[in-house]
């Protein structure tokens, strides 16, 4: 029984640290995932170019979704994962890794599952292998569905989710920052700060909501705000992604090229892509 899926990484919104209101939307760079379903002891998994990550989280989704489909204890197999999102920087690479081996073993299984059903499965297997601070239901939903989403991550509830057509503008320094090790206590010193960026967002003001999430959040998980400022004001909105350590950038192709030349200057990887609006599939 073998089953594929990918799913898109994502950019930031709001930070859900502060306050369990969350925001992200799927950019067009992709996890994938392969099930391979059998008789041998256990989950196995393992992550491509990485061969000493923690495969905790991917093996969890599979237990998960054979659990959920009440399928034979006595199965095990492997699950590998491979990425075009470099991991613990801020773009959802855990999020997408587990939505993707979430549908695609469903998809082993022949078991079909709403997708937002599906996004919580891998939001809870993350929790139970600590490697999220907030559940990243936002993160997760983003990915899942496609387009922007604001989330309750305290209550797993989908808020409000649109579709969109960006350019995107990615700039990624060569450190990782595991979002499991974010000083929650700081973050939630910025929650007025945060419910403002909320409101923004909640009125569709994406862009505007970004920028004060970034350099709200580049404060408090101590981040330079150098990239913030010399991206503005020619962007539409800029941000800290995740708990970093990357930044996005949003607006036209033009001027996010011209943002790209002055990014390119600091230490780290620089791309542009879009927005994605399918959201996780099978393939």
């Amino acid at each position: 029984m073998n089953g594929r899926a990918k799913a898109p990484a994502a950019g930031t919104v709001l930070n859900a640290l502060a306050t369990g209101i969350g925001s992200a939307f799927a950019i067009d760079e992709y996890t994938t995932a392969e099930v391979t379903l059998d008789d041998s002891d256990g989950i196995r998994g393992e992550i491509a170019d990485a061969p000493n990550a923690d495969t905790r989280l991917i093996e969890r989704c599979v237990e998960s979704v054979l659990d959920f489909a009440d399928a034979d204890r006595s199965l095990g197999g492997t699950v590998r994962t491979e990425s075009d999102v470099p991991m613990a920087s801020g773009l959802k690479s855990s999020s997408a890794a587990a939505n993707a081996t979430v549908l695609a073993t469903l998809s082993a299984l022949d078991v079909e599952m709403e997708r937002e059903d599906a996004c919580r499965l891998g939001v809870r297997a993350a929790r139970d292998v600590g490697v999220t601070a907030t559940g990243a239901f936002d993160d997760a939903s983003a990915s899942m569905l496609g387009g922007v989403t604001v989330t309750d991550n305290n209550r797993d509830e989908l808020l409000a989710r649109k579709e969109v057509s960006w350019d995107v503008l990615v700039f990624t320094p060569p450190e990782q920052a595991f979002s499991s090790d974010a000083d929650v206590s700081r973050c939630r010193r910025v929650a007025p700060m945060a419910e403002l960026v909320a409101d923004l967002a909640l009125d569709g003001e994406y862009g505007r909501a970004m920028t004060v999430n970034g350099f709200a959040f580049c404060g408090a998980l101590g981040f330079p705000t150098d990239p913030l400022l010399s991206a503005l004001p020619d962007v539409d909105g800029v941000s800290l992604s995740g708990t970093g350590p990357s930044f996005v950038a949003v607006g036209g192709r033009e001027v996010l090229e011209d943002v790209q030349e002055r990014w390119e200057s600091l230490e780290g990887t620089t791309w542009l892509t879009t927005t994605q609006s399918d959201g996780t599939r099978t393939i």
